[in-house]
């Protein structure tokens, strides 16, 4: 029986295998292996004789075709070229990224260290912003083919549709989600109205500080596995935090820098609430997604049960009062 066909492909991928699978590439490992902290998909430390370690991402089963991984790949090496700052597959003597193992598709990076940006830090909100429009310069140069574009349908109707019509939702909140959840969706699909038409260009598409490692020198951006087509404001949001005075604050460092490298257009401010409460919907959909994965009842106790769909719906109703103000910076 192969690894497919067992209870989760994952349970296949065994230390050994892995150690295997990387010596297969040519490497010579000296046994060590370190499980970073990554649910999407699997990823190591590799240790290497006499040499660095190396990082051994394993992407999960079924969910993206080659051709897709191979853009994540490329936008990561032009970037590369274009010297910003992202940590890029490496390139074996045959030119390839993408590596097969026993039914498994992986690829190696280096090691990269640091930490989480200090955001309340306004000459790293103005680096970062600086290093974002770069990225964004590249992105705009191309579109992706194979990977997927922000959407309504996609990041919000489909989840809840989902939730919906699965055994998640215990039934005394069901019709509450239903509700709230359509009510949102039309809120949202108002906002997006208001925007009007924006541009969609390649972006990280989850640029949250924990795939930002910080150093002095400056940061190095990980993990495009979730890039996509889509507005330049993706990239941005995610890195405001606190009320509305202090992302107004943030967002100001992180455009002038952003500004020197390319043109944010002012109306996507629009949409940081909409894709707020979308990343809400699409994370609860995430979690019941992969609840057949061993790894996510382990690391998300929590999840499907009462109390976390109460607190759910009171963060729906929140974001519908924040989809009702004017959008944040809107003295700009």
């Amino acid at each position: 029986m192969s690894q497919l066909e067992i209870s989760h492909p994952y349970e296949a991928l065994t230390p050994d295998a892995v150690l295997d699978a990387v010596e297969k590439t040519g490497a010579i490992t000296d046994g060590r292996l370190l499980s970073l902290n990554s649910y999407e998909n699997r990823v190591y430390q590799i240790g290497i004789e006499d040499a660095e370690p190396l990082i051994a991402k394993f992407y999960r089963p079924g969910r993206w075709k080659d051709e897709a991984i191979l853009e994540e790949h490329h936008f990561a090496q032009e970037l590369v070229t274009h010297e910003i700052p992202v940590v890029a597959p490496l390139v074996n003597e045959l030119g390839e990224t993408l590596h097969h193992y026993k039914g498994f598709r992986f690829a190696l990076f280096p090691r990269r260290g640091g930490h989480w940006p200090e955001l309340e830090d306004p000459e790293v909100r103005l680096r970062l912003g600086r290093f974002l429009g770069r990225i964004h310069a590249v992105g705009e140069c191309a579109h992706f083919q194979h990977r997927t574009t922000i959407s309504i349908e996609q990041l919000g109707t489909q989840p809840r549709q989902y939730l919906l019509e699965h055994e998640f939702l215990p039934t005394e909140y069901k019709q509450q989600y239903s509700d709230l959840s359509q009510q949102l969706l039309e809120q949202i699909n108002e906002r997006f109205e208001q925007a009007g038409k924006v541009k969609h260009i390649r972006l990280h598409g989850d640029c949250h500080p924990g795939n930002i490692l910080w150093r002095e020198s400056g940061a190095h951006f990980v993990d495009l596995d979730d890039c996509v087509m889509g507005p330049a404001i993706q990239d941005l949001w995610m890195l405001l935090s606190g009320d509305r005075a202090q992302m107004n604050e943030q967002f100001s460092d992180l455009i002038e820098g952003y500004n020197e490298f390319y043109d944010f257009d002012f109306r996507e401010l629009q949409l940081i609430e909409s894709l707020r409460t979308l990343r809400i919907i699409h994370y609860a959909h995430w979690l019941a997604r992969r609840w057949d994965d061993p790894a996510f009842p382990h690391n998300f106790p929590w999840f499907n049960t009462v109390r976390y769909w109460e607190e759910h719906i009171l963060t729906l109703r929140e974001q519908t009062e924040r989809l009702l103000q004017p959008p944040l910076g809107s003295e700009y």
